[in-house]
């Protein structure tokens, strides 16, 4: 399917938290999660999270033509009714656009391009914001420090057409698989209708998300390499045909674990000392890095990559 990344927008709030002001929060070291994780310090919002989406897409729209389309690629929701896409288009200073959201947690921004693509194609918009904002910091159980040392704040945004004449710009291939028997890996449990803020039986935990990590990161890893295989299999590409992968950046070990699915470690975009895992909003962070970076050249391949919670595995391939 025929689909251009435009152009891209990014936004980091000022305010750094590193490991060694983390630590005593969790009651653990600076070196403890730094050997862990190799977060040396993440961004923590102090503004509202649709404000941060929207400094990220005024960025990516610059002063071009406004969307037709808005969608809201992320987990953390402003409040539950109206859905977060309003706030975000709100705070843009837009009106009149249509907007929703697409929720596959950390994955929600490889979801939502293969969505945005999909829409393109069948010619139904021609002009896509894709917006991931997330707010992690306030969720973040400091009783639970394996989960609670990973997590900071931030926004990307994407700009997605159908490319100009001779351009380049296509999805190639997608492919994401959930085994939902392993949804107890990673939850926030509070806010639905299983421990509704209304209920004697809701605790203050609900409220907060931890995840079971050695055992997510276990079965991730092969259901991993299994979606690349396949994927790529269905391709007829191999590793060294893909130019950059561009992760969800989950944690040091999983993003260290990339290479042995063969792919060239100096070809893996990696952020997560500098900003941690900021859930749905990290792979269009890399990205942007990577485009900034003058690297990623038009007509190279990228293959967003990533976990969530689900468990769920999502990879695309993506001619630039």
């Amino acid at each position: 399917m025929k689909v251009q990344v435009e152009s891209v927008g990014f936004y980091a709030p000022p305010r750094v938290q590193t490991a060694a002001e983390l630590a005593p929060l969790v009651g653990q070291s600076e070196e403890w999660i730094l050997s862990r994780t190799r977060v040396a310090e993440r961004r923590i919002c102090e503004e509202p999270s649709a404000e941060m989406g929207a400094k990220a897409a005024r960025e990516a729209l610059g002063d071009g033509p406004l969307p037709d389309l808005i969608l809201n690629a992320s987990l953390t929701p402003t409040q539950l009714i109206p859905d977060t896409s309003v706030f975000i288009q709100n705070a843009l200073g837009t009106s009149g656009i249509p907007s929703f959201s697409i929720h596959a947690t950390c994955l929600s921004f490889v979801v939502a391009f293969h969505t945005a693509a999909n829409f393109l194609h069948s010619g139904a918009y021609q002009r896509i914001l894709v917006v991931s904002s997330e707010m992690a910091s306030q969720s973040r159980d400091f009783d639970h420090p394996e989960s609670a040392v990973l997590f900071g704040d931030g926004a990307a945004a994407a700009v997605l057409v159908r490319p100009p004449e001779g351009g380049t710009g296509e999805l190639l291939g997608f492919k994401m698989v959930t085994l939902p028997e392993h949804y107890d890996l990673a939850q926030f449990q509070g806010a639905g209708t299983r421990f509704h803020p209304n209920s004697d039986a809701t605790r203050p935990h609900h409220n907060l998300f931890r995840m079971r990590g050695p055992a997510i990161y276990k079965k991730a890893v092969l259901t991993v390499a299994r979606t690349i295989r396949q994927l790529l299999d269905e391709l007829g590409m191999a590793p060294s045909d893909i130019d950059w992968v561009v992760p969800h950046q989950a944690s040091g070990p999983a993003l260290h674990a990339i290479p042995r699915f063969g792919f060239a470690e100096d070809r893996i975009v990696d952020i997560i000392p500098q900003y941690g895992n900021c859930i749905a909003a990290s792979v269009p962070m890399a990205l942007y890095h990577l485009v900034q970076s003058g690297r990623l050249e038009r007509g190279q391949t990228v293959m967003f990559l990533g976990t969530g919670a689900g468990l769920s595995v999502a990879a695309a391939v993506v001619r630039y």
